[in-house]
């Protein structure tokens, strides 16, 4: 039986026509049914403009309502009971869906999963981990890059938790060297939470190497990488304008450049090789993690790669069962009495 999806095709700044798109190659190239949740007419319309999707495994699930990007998260999922982002969630509850996938707004999305889905025992305050490129040929995550931009350290201690049983479970690595970012490797940089996270991390059972800077996000010193959503969002934002600006400065480069055609040649494969491993649209998106299902988050920007790669997470994390890991793993360092209680 194919994994079922549930998607938001309501939620990136120009829906529904990437979800559409992404929906469509996800259910061609991979094991996948997705139930596309919106507005129906609006949506029939959208896929009526392609004929060969008659035969793939979509379904339209009608949803009345939409949530903005400029909604106030907490109003609009009291407000909007019936947004194509609780209805999906629903889905999910109801397990009419293994996982769930939006680009829609952030905050909205973190807030109606926490109500809709519930939160697992031992998490209070669900954290986004995103995958970041490293210069090893390897990958690192990041937790949290946007749901909670004031935390204790008790949640960073359970980011510490879930973001290493993720990696553990979808790139295979048994020890995953977890990092707490902050200002400097010492023990004795940062500010008060990271001071005091420090401590809490070290007697995880993990392998926890100490802290981070910035630098080690895409050097491979670090699997896992911890840190508030403050200091995650920005330091997400801040590597795609630096990815962008990158790409633009090689292209104009080798457009200036005088070389023979085979050099020509390797210099544009070289130059697609780079943008395809820095291309934020091959990770899909960042799961939600310490909520009960696979909740999905990408950017309002999304397109149709990364609706599909997001669709593809959101299966790999169902069959996985990744949520049941993370479950299993905090009740044991709980029954040890090392993880700090939820407030």
């Amino acid at each position: 039986m194919p994994t079922v999806i549930a998607l938001d095709a309501m939620g990136t700044d120009r829906a529904p026509k990437p979800e559409i798109e992404g929906a469509i190659q996800a259910a061609r190239h991979y094991d996948i049914q997705v139930m596309l949740v919106g507005r129906e007419a609006q949506l029939r319309q959208e896929l009526a403009r392609y004929p060969a999707a008659e035969a793939l495994p979509l379904v339209i699930v009608n949803a009345t309502e939409v949530i903005g990007m400029g909604d106030k998260a907490a109003q609009a999922m009291r407000a909007k009971r019936d947004s194509s982002m609780r209805v999906g969630l629903r889905l999910v509850r109801e397990r009419r869906a293994d996982g769930f996938v939006t680009a829609g707004n952030t905050g909205a999305a973190m807030a109606t999963a926490k109500v809709v889905l519930g939160t697992l025992p031992g998490v209070d305050r669900p954290g986004l981990a995103a995958v970041f490129p490293t210069a090893s040929s390897s990958a690192a995550i990041m937790i949290d890059v946007g749901a909670n931009v004031d935390c204790k350290p008790h949640n960073l201690e359970q980011f510490a938790v879930m973001g290493e049983v993720y990696f553990r479970s979808i790139f295979g690595k048994q020890r995953p060297r977890v990092g707490l970012l902050s200002i400097g490797e010492e023990e004795t940089k940062g500010n008060e939470l990271t001071f005091q996270a420090f401590h809490l991390l070290k007697a995880l059972p993990i392998n926890f190497v100490g802290n981070v800077e910035g630098r080690d996000l895409f050097n491979g010193n670090a699997d896992v990488i911890i840190c508030d959503g403050f200091v995650g969002n920005v330091a997400l934002k801040v590597s795609e304008g630096v990815v962008q600006t990158v790409r633009y400065m090689l292209r104009e480069s080798l457009k200036s450049t005088i070389v023979s055609k085979v050099g020509s040649l390797l210099s544009r494969n070289a130059f697609q090789r780079m943008k395809r491993r820095l291309d934020y649209s091959e990770y899909g998106g960042a799961p939600l993690l310490g909520v009960k299902g696979a909740c999905i988050v990408s950017h309002g920007s999304s397109n149709s790669n990364a609706i599909k790669n997001a669709l593809r997470v959101a299966a790999e994390y169902a069959r996985a069962e990744i949520t049941r890991k993370i479950e299993h793993e905090l009740a044991q360092v709980q029954h040890n009495g090392v993880l700090s209680p939820t407030t």
